[in-house]
């Protein structure tokens, strides 16, 4: 695969550990998977653009703010920045699943408002990289390859039900990137 010149990544279960049955809605929960520092890093030379896009019900719920998320993301970016990585923006969706047309993945408003801030986007040469169902789903939808990252037992489950959904998988974020690098130098 040639190395995609945007990547969207979702936030819980890839990037950060996501809590069973529960929402991350505070510094103190919000803990990154082994290797995310590294491979952000490692990404932040190569990709044009690194976008999180994800589903934050927990604001709709009444568990969070939109300031105790842009707190939240703002502690998470230093994070990485200090480690060398970089995103380039956060796009989450607040709304409940219940709510009709809501902009929650599968839907494909938090990539379009991306590339309403990135126009040239192009989203055939993008990689989405999720856990779960609807992150496939959303990437499959806009024509992007999909990635699944297995850092759970509910993804793992995922990835022997639905092979068909993704195009690549792997056990980390970091675990992708090497791919990805590795694939890069094939090239050359």
């Amino acid at each position: 695969m040639p190395f995609p010149s945007t990547l969207f990544l979702d936030r819980d279960g890839v990037i950060n550990f996501r809590p069973p049955a529960a929402y991350v809605t505070q510094w103190s929960e919000f803990h990154f998977l082994a290797g995310v520092l590294e491979a952000l890093a490692l990404l932040a030379p190569l990709a044009a653009r690194i976008l999180i896009v994800t589903n934050q019900q927990g604001i709709g719920k009444g568990l969070m703010t939109e300031a105790g998320l842009r707190a939240l993301h703002d502690s998470m970016l230093q994070e990485i920045e200090g480690a060398g990585g970089r995103i380039d923006g956060v796009y989450h969706c607040p709304d409940l699943a219940a709510k009709p047309n809501n902009c929650r993945k599968p839907s494909p408003d938090l990539a379009l408002r991306a590339q309403r801030d990135f126009p040239d986007i192009d989203f055939a040469d993008s990689l989405m990289v999720g856990d779960s169902l609807s992150d496939l789903q959303f990437g499959r939808q806009l024509g992007m390859q999909v990635a699944l990252i297995t850092s759970d037992a509910e993804s793992r489950q995922l990835a022997l039900e639905h092979p068909e959904s993704y195009d690549l998988c792997f056990s980390s974020l970091l675990e992708l990137v090497r791919s990805l690098r590795s694939s890069l130098h094939d090239q050359f």
